[in-house]
């Protein structure tokens, strides 16, 4: 697992990695817990068994959560051998004035943390580690 941070990923209609399904998300940091609904948007190509290395993956989603929500548009190429290369985009709106307000208060923490998963992904992508169990 890369994301450190996931308590439970469920589908609650569609297929797991399909386009169109809609999972419950549930994230734990320290002791703050947070509940989203995260929808598959895009994600090409639709079969990822045998990639051709000049290829690009895209995988998107939409995540919603109380007072928030997030766009993630990733990118994915192979650059070299057993190296990745991901860019990711992350879009945030927040309906309410304390989500609004918390955002620019901690606007730091989400940066921080969007660096840790993104070494985690790379952790696991690269070299098969499990970052699941980590806390950060």
């Amino acid at each position: 697992m890369w994301l450190r941070d996931l308590v439970l990923h469920e589908p609650l209609n569609g297929v797991h990695g399909e386009v169109g399904t809609t999972s419950r998300v549930v994230l734990q940091t320290g002791k703050q817990q947070m509940e989203a609904t995260e929808t598959l948007t895009r994600r090409e190509p639709a079969d990822l068994t045998a990639v051709p290395s000049d290829t690009v993956v895209h995988y998107e989603r939409e995540i919603v959560a109380k007072g928030m929500w997030n766009a993630a548009r990733e990118r994915l190429t192979e650059a070299g051998p057993g190296a990745t290369l991901w860019v990711s985009e992350s879009e945030y709106r927040f309906s309410s004035a304390p989500m609004r307000l918390m955002s620019r208060v901690v606007g730091g923490v989400f940066r921080t943390q969007s660096l840790q998963y993104t070494r985690d992904f790379t952790a696991v992508a690269e070299k098969g580690t499990d970052v699941g169990g980590s806390t950060g």
